[in-house]
């Protein structure tokens, strides 16, 4: 069995392959530069981020690495994470009522080097939210820092009247795509 990899500093990647028996050998966070190229469309920005992200952690020969994308896109515009709450109010004040597309792209490298993607594409609509509603979950500060402002796992599963898809790959990583990928990259899954 192949020791894996995680390429990420996110906890809640590490704590979504736990709940499928999978506990990473090591974490290694990639550094590489996240800026949407010019009319990139999201699905490919997202499985373009998470091969580099996947390339950019150095393996061993007995490694495989894995490393993932979520985007939040509105038609083919790609939201950005919230750095600040002035951003996090105007996407979630663009998300309001609407449909949005989260996109949860993974890269595995087996040891042999050979890569696999997957993308899950979740359709999620948010109720339409009051002032007020935005004012209150920009103050929990859940969604600082996170893709279209918002962290399903938390609050903003009120916010949600419709999801169509991965459930975990709106959290940061799709499970059912993940456990497959990490099974034929030869990784020992529960």
């Amino acid at each position: 069995m192949a020791d894996l990899v995680l390429a990420s500093s996110s906890p809640r990647r590490r704590d979504l392959l736990a709940r499928i028996g999978v506990v990473p050998a090591r974490i290694h966070a990639p550094d590489i530069d996240e800026t949407p190229r010019a009319r990139e469309l999201p699905r490919a920005y997202a499985l373009r981020l998470a091969e580099e992200k996947a390339r950019a952690v150095p393996r061993a020969a007995h490694e495989a690495v894995i490393a993932g994308d979520t985007t939040i896109a509105l038609g083919r515009r790609i939201l950005p994470p919230a750095g600040d709450e002035a951003t996090q109010r105007a996407l979630l004040t663009l998300l309001s009522g609407r449909r949005h597309h989260a996109l949860s792209a993974i890269c595995v490298i087996a040891p042999d080097g050979k890569l696999r993607t997957r993308l899950a594409d979740t359709i999620v609509a948010f109720k339409p939210l009051s002032p007020d509603e935005i004012d209150a979950y920009v103050a929990c500060g859940e969604g600082l820092g996170k893709a279209g402002g918002y962290a399903i796992q938390g609050r903003a599963e009120a916010f949600v009247r419709f999801l169509q898809g991965s459930h975990s790959g709106v959290i940061g990583l799709p499970l059912f795509e993940a456990r497959a990928l990490l099974v034929a990259a030869g990784v020992g899954v529960d």
